[in-house]
């Protein structure tokens, strides 16, 4: 995974989490080396040409706590390790995905037509099978065989693997397989990558 990022990262997004108001910035590039690279506290010349990315939870669905994030993920956690065992995915990255694409609600609908758990769109859904997006069994199973081929695209590179699957693949193909200038991928990408710590270390 070509990914790094200041250790004051962590501590943040995990701060940022826990209310509905905080509004604070990550600072993102892609080196020449193709390693991006995140932090809310560029502190020398090589983060001179970071892209700010205003952060404000309140912009996606109602946050819960890591807490109730291990709470709700109970419910589908038979469903998630079904998909990854059969997809060669780590459980943990399924769970944060999901916490973050719907917060563990799938009745949840984007504004822009992504349903369900893992917030699949029409078109993605049909490419993979899914009849009932409001299903979980179904939409996850979906969601895991797109991240699937997403990883396989993206040579198993996870930040490109999720900015992808918030953008799309053509927008990474665009900008020359890199994460691409959107704020929500900008914050889509760190706060899945801070659940995924979160789960992996509570899976244990």
């Amino acid at each position: 995974m070509q990914l790094r990022g200041a250790l004051t990262v962590s501590v943040f997004m995990l701060s940022v989490m826990t209310t509905d108001v905080t509004l604070a910035a990550v600072y993102v590039f892609t080196d020449a080396s193709g390693v991006t690279h995140f932090t809310n506290v560029p502190s020398d010349s090589r983060y001179a040409g970071m892209t700010r990315a205003s952060y404000r939870i309140s912009a996606y669905s109602p946050v819960k706590t890591s807490s109730g994030y291990l709470a709700a993920s109970h419910r589908y956690a038979p469903l998630v390790q079904k998909a990854a065992r059969e997809h060669s995915l780590d459980r943990a990255l399924l769970q944060a995905m999901i916490a973050a694409e719907s917060g563990f609600d799938p009745r949840a609908v984007s504004p822009k037509g992504a349903v369900g758990l893992m917030q699949l769109m029409p078109e993605t859904a049909r490419r993979y099978g899914v009849r009932n997006l409001y299903d979980p069994a179904e939409n996850i199973q979906g969601g895991a065989k797109y991240v699937r081929d997403l990883m396989r695209k993206f040579n198993n590179d996870l930040s490109l693997t999720l900015a992808a699957y918030n953008a799309g693949e053509d927008a990474i193909v665009q900008y020359g397989n890199r994460i691409p200038p959107y704020r929500e991928t900008l914050q889509y990408v760190p706060r899945v990558l801070t659940l995924y710590r979160q789960y992996k270390r509570d899976v244990r």
